[in-house]
């Protein structure tokens, strides 16, 4: 029986699911960037306009990287960049070539689910290289994870404009192999008097250790059920979302409690989830109430409001390294690096 058959018969029956990267020794580490290096450039989800794209080449010059883009990176078939295959030949591309060292996303939107079946994992871990990228990029990170082994990186895309925290600690992982430690950035915490979830708080107190995983709710909640969905005991779980109203977040967080073992996470990490409140004439629990009504239950250290999500200053979360986070002080450490 594989495994992933095993673990979900064992977690009907009420037994412990087997994780195939629960030591970092079995990850896959992508070497570090230097000034100089390759940058491939792919669109595996939604178009990407063309004055986006020429802020992406700016953004990759501007860490003394330099940009090359994916063949298919500018086409568009509606709501997806170009067709499944179009999109899933440019990440193969950027995994084989040589002379491309990392791989980062220029947007999320829609559309990297589609491509896991038709991904070569064995080809992405025997060209191990960095991928970046967050939203349904999730969908990617999990899956790379998951079959390949390979750590990846939940940071801004490439057509985002980076401010100065999040180039911060972008470089500071993907350029080096020091310990970092993340606290949040001190101007989402004033933009809480103006924008009440961008209120950082504790949902519960303590201290976890255990590998990172997480990202976009909407992605982990459609992966749930399906062979790239990850096994989430004993992890660190970073969880955010966008445009979301409490009620479907809700849906979205029982799914996960019912579909995997997030109920035995070691610890939660939410981030700034931007633009899920109800509207004023909703019947309906509030954000914070939705969110403490799952997490305060496990009993676990977590909280809200972390530096990262759909919002300007956000943080960079390698997906599969383990690190410990403090509950109390609000702050996480990475106790190895993520690339070599």
């Amino acid at each position: 029986m594989k495994r992933r058959d095993f673990n979900r018969f064992a977690m009907a029956l009420g037994m412990q699911p087997i994780s195939s990267w629960s030591k970092s020794e079995s990850l896959i580490k992508p070497a570090k960037l230097k000034e100089g290096d390759n940058v491939g450039l792919v669109a595996p989800g939604s178009p990407v306009p063309k004055e986006k794209i020429q802020q992406a080449l700016e953004t990759v010059q501007r860490l003394n990287l330099n940009p090359i883009l994916g063949a298919h990176a500018n086409k568009a078939l509606g709501y997806i960049a170009g067709t499944d295959s179009e999109r899933t030949a440019d990440l193969h591309t950027m995994f084989k070539r040589p002379d491309i060292d990392a791989i980062w996303c220029l947007r999320g939107g829609y559309g990297c689910t589609r491509l896991l079946p038709l991904l070569d994992y064995d080809l992405i871990r025997r060209n191990p290289k960095l991928l970046i990228g967050y939203s349904d990029v999730t969908a990617l990170h999990m899956a790379l994870l998951e079959k390949s082994q390979l750590v990846s990186i939940h940071g801004p895309v490439a057509t985002s404009k980076p401010t100065d925290y999040t180039l911060s600690i972008l470089k500071k992982i993907i350029f080096n192999t020091d310990p970092v430690t993340i606290r949040n950035a001190s101007k989402n915490r004033a933009l809480a008097h103006t924008k009440p979830y961008f209120k950082s708080y504790q949902i519960f107190p303590g201290t976890a250790e255990g590998p990172l995983v997480g990202g976009n709710l909407s992605l982990m909640a459609a992966l749930a059920g399906t062979p790239w969905s990850p096994i989430y005991k004993d992890k660190l779980v970073f969880i955010e979302d966008i445009g979301e109203k409490p009620y479907r977040i809700d849906r979205m967080l029982v799914q996960l409690f019912q579909a995997t073992d997030l109920h035995q996470a070691a610890g939660i990490i939410l981030g700034i989830f931007n633009d899920c409140q109800p509207d004023p004439e909703d019947k309906s629990l509030s954000l914070a109430e939705t969110l403490e009504g799952h997490f305060r239950a496990l009993r676990v250290p977590a909280c809200y409001g972390f530096s990262f999500g759909h919002i300007d200053h956000q943080c960079t979360l390698p997906q599969g390294i383990r690190a410990k986070f403090n509950a109390d002080r609000l702050s996480l450490t990475l106790l190895e690096s993520a690339v070599f």
